[in-house]
């Protein structure tokens, strides 16, 4: 059996592009930033194309600043059966101080597709340390409160049907 690929470490630098009116990165350029990470991680772990199912807890906990170097580190955190949670931390560095902060965290739910948009089975996920089950057994936790949210979230659709947004 192959080593799985469960974990994936991105650097970008920050450049002006990226900038809000502020001055500092803004959130949509890290989002996108986050969600190829969480894509290119779970895509290797499965070896397969996969997609966006869901974007859980993120914390801008910092700003981000143009000129910083920012490393994304992502894992796979749990695995059903055809889908995926990605955690990602987010650290800035100043080039200059080398200043190390953590800006941001969040978690991906990917699903992994099939060239007809069908979802596909995954591979199980090995669980080899302790931080892999703390991990897992979290993730668990966040999937059970996501089942719950969507179904009070439907319940609430359903009472609110006919009203604006």
């Amino acid at each position: 059996m192959t080593k799985q690929e469960k974990s994936l470490t991105m650097t970008v630098l920050m450049t002006p592009d990226m900038a809000n009116f502020s001055g500092n990165v803004h959130g949509g350029s890290l989002l996108k930033l986050l969600d190829q990470v969480a894509y290119a991680c779970a895509a290797k772990y499965c070896k397969n194309y996969v997609v966006t199912a869901a974007l859980d807890q993120v914390f801008f906990k910092q700003q981000v600043n143009v000129g910083e170097l920012v490393t994304f580190y992502a894992h796979v955190n749990h695995v059903g059966r055809s889908s995926m949670e990605i955690g990602v931390k987010v650290v800035a560095e100043h080039l200059r101080t080398n200043e190390k902060r953590h800006t941001t965290s969040c978690y991906f739910t990917m699903v992994a597709m099939d060239e007809n948009g069908k979802s596909v089975e995954v591979p199980r996920l090995l669980l080899e340390t302790d931080i892999e089950r703390k991990h897992y057994a979290a993730a668990e936790m966040r999937k059970k409160l996501r089942q719950e949210s969507l179904e009070k979230s439907r319940a609430l659709s359903i009472a609110l049907s006919g009203d604006a947004f």
